[in-house]
């Protein structure tokens, strides 16, 4: 994949979008504002944006040839150094707009995987950037090749050959298969390491990238993850331990942010990394107060998560940064008061106290502080109420123990036969 800097090089980057029929145009200038914060965060510098209206793209070039000369003449007066385009390139655009421009191309995509490439720190997290960079790169080979003769043959070897371009997409072929088996085996060790939480609730924390979700999780659980004001800065999901004022402890996910137009191969290339929020039981929903699109990277986000199957979930709406700024929360039809609704600042700690006030109404929603006595010959018991329930206190008897818990309806059904206090019978009779 083509790197959008060297060592501290800052390169000159121009931007190009399209605005087409039934388009919303402020939304497509917000757009290009995103792409040119990704190409800061890849090292880039912007310089200007270019803009064509049309009834669809080009299919040879992608905006028309006018235009196209437009930008050619700027590029060589300003001596700039990559021209970005906001959507995904055909591998005949990209080859015939640098044949025009005489100049590196890049499409939002490949500034993404330049991103992702740069950020990923763990040997997952590097697979799942190689798997789509390779899938990314498959179809485009034509492009990085001008020498498409036949191979010589030699004796018992005079049939017709293969191609360069042809020997190359089998390897890359090869090493996506490869690539796709190795993140099997690491999803499952992933899936047997999530199934070993024990019974903690889960909350995963989603959102638009650089809301401050990683911020927000420092905070919390007082932990070192990578923040930066910077999009993507975290990509491999980092998950701590955090106890609640009333004694729960819960799981806290930090996940990769969202973001709009996130090429659909991405969202399944980093399958594995985003499945956090959807084995959540709780979704905190961090959302960027001050940044006036704040509706429509909601929007993006409420998106993706129903398309990895975590909607309808129990979410907490946070509104962070609310120290530079406060949402219109009216733009997507909610108030203040709205129960699932909390202004916060992570830098500086304001709103914190309602935050968790509010994250442990829902977390023990439906949860009673039981008293068990467990008697010694099935002391085995006790392993199960600790995997089921979060126990506050344990004391031993000549005769048994007995164990102060926060239980849910399950729980308390699976245990009621050790209960000592007054608990109604459930409708449901759960079983190990």
């Amino acid at each position: 994949m083509a790197k959008i800097t060297e060592a501290q090089h800052q390169e000159k980057a121009v931007f190009v979008g399209v605005i087409k029929q039934n388009d919303d145009e402020r939304q497509i200038m917000e757009y290009l504002d995103e792409l040119e914060f990704l190409a800061e965060t890849a090292g880039a510098i912007g310089v200007k944006k270019f803009i064509q209206k049309v009834d669809r793209p080009d299919s040879r070039t992608y905006i028309r040839s006018g235009k196209l000369q437009e930008i050619k003449e700027y590029c060589e007066e300003n001596e700039i150094e990559v021209v970005i385009f906001d959507d995904e390139l055909s591998p005949t655009q990209l080859r015939n707009i640098e044949r025009e421009l005489d100049i590196r191309i890049l499409d939002r995509t490949n500034l993404i995987l330049d991103i992702f490439a740069q950020r990923a720190k763990t040997a997952y997290a590097k697979m799942q950037v190689e798997l789509a960079q390779y899938q990314y790169l498959l179809p485009r080979l034509t492009r990085m090749w001008t020498h498409l003769e036949r191979q010589k043959g030699g004796i018992g070897m005079r049939g017709p050959g293969e191609t360069q371009i042809e020997t190359d997409r089998r390897i890359i072929q090869d090493k996506i298969s490869r690539l796709k088996e190795q993140l099997k085996k690491v999803d499952k060790q992933m899936a047997s390491q999530r199934g070993n939480r024990g019974s903690m609730v889960r909350i995963s924390l989603v959102g638009y990238t650089n809301v401050g979700k990683s911020t927000l999780m420092n905070l919390l659980a007082k932990s070192d993850v990578f923040a930066e004001n910077k999009l993507f800065a975290t990509l491999d999901p980092t998950t701590r331990k955090y106890t609640l004022p009333c004694g729960e402890s819960i799981l806290l996910t930090d996940t990769v942010g969202f973001i709009n137009k996130l090429p659909h191969h991405l969202v399944s290339a980093f399958h594995s990394t985003l499945e956090e929020a959807a084995m959540a039981d709780i979704l905190l929903i961090i959302i960027d107060a001050s940044d006036t699109r704040f509706a429509e990277q909601l929007r993006v986000t409420e998106e993706l998560l129903v398309e990895l199957g975590a909607g309808g979930k129990p979410t907490l709406y946070v509104f962070n940064k609310c120290d530079r700024g406060f949402a219109e929360l009216r733009e997507i039809g909610k108030s203040a008061e709205d129960e699932n609704i909390v202004y916060i600042s992570a830098l500086t700690g304001q709103g914190m106290d309602s935050l968790i006030s509010k994250l442990e109404a829902i977390v023990t929603d439906g949860k009673r502080r039981v008293t068990y006595f467990i008697p010694n010959a099935e002391a085995g018991a006790l392993n199960t109420l600790y995997r089921v329930a979060t126990v506050e206190d344990v004391q031993y008897g000549a005769d048994g123990i007995t164990a102060v818990a926060l239980a849910d309806a399950k729980a308390r059904g699976m245990m009621k036969k050790y209960a000592t206090d007054d608990i109604p019978d459930t409708s449901e009779d759960w079983e190990e």
